[in-house]
């Protein structure tokens, strides 16, 4: 039998074009300060949700296989208070409420971060819906792709 193991957070670490740029973005985005910053490298130790996030200043010029990335909250409220919480420091948000998006319908508020990487806060109202036919080629699940009653951007 294998030991229990005792998971602390999850970890995730993205490339970056420009270390300063994401520090910035990452600062206002998780309200927190990095933990650590060395020359190409920063490290963000998010406590809600836990998450050990790193950035690595790697030079590249197209996008990667990466989708967006998002955190799921509880109601429709906290996704309205992280949009403003973006909102007061600078970020630029774009919703897309009570929209169907990966078999679920969600409403969802995005920001993107200076490497183009998407990032969205949701809350699924109704899960697990059938598959629609559609003529689209387009993922389920990327950003962009799904069918929103109603969108709202901020400036």
């Amino acid at each position: 039998m294998a030991a229990a193991v005792t998971v602390l957070k999850a970890h995730l670490a993205i490339n970056v074009r420009n270390i300063e740029h994401s520090i910035e973005f990452y600062r206002k985005m998780f309200g927190i300060e990095p933990s650590k910053v060395r020359r190409g490298y920063a490290k963000f130790d998010v406590q809600t949700p836990p998450l050990n996030f790193t950035l690595n200043e790697v030079p590249f010029t197209d996008s990667g296989a990466l989708s967006h990335l998002g955190i799921q909250v509880a109601s429709t409220v906290d996704v309205l208070a992280m949009r403003q919480k973006w909102a007061d420091v600078g970020l630029y948000t774009r919703d897309e409420m009570h929209t169907d998006c990966c078999y679920a319908t969600q409403d969802k508020t995005w920001v993107r971060d200076p490497d183009g990487n998407e990032w969205e806060v949701f809350v699924v109202l109704v899960d697990n819906l059938p598959e629609k036919q559609t003529q689209e080629t387009a993922a389920c699940c990327a950003p962009g792709c799904c069918t929103s009653a109603q969108e709202h951007s901020n400036v």
